[in-house]
């Protein structure tokens, strides 16, 4: 019970951490896309297309279990 409490703990750590820095993300976009909406938008299709790649290998993890 000890150990579950344990990572509980740590998971709801990593959730608050995850918050803050998904914040700090997406005000980083807002200013990207104001200051070089074309730029931004080059990056961000970068940045989906290996969030796609990520998706996938996770995918293949969650097949095997």
């Amino acid at each position: 019970m000890k150990k579950t409490n344990k990572y509980h703990k740590v998971i709801n750590q990593i959730e608050k951490t995850r918050g803050k820095n998904n914040k700090n993300w997406m005000d980083i976009l807002r200013l990207a896309f104001e200051h070089s909406p074309k730029e931004a938008s080059k990056i961000l299709k970068e940045i989906y297309k290996e969030d796609k790649k990520i998706s996938s290998l996770a995918g293949k993890l969650t097949k095997n279990s």
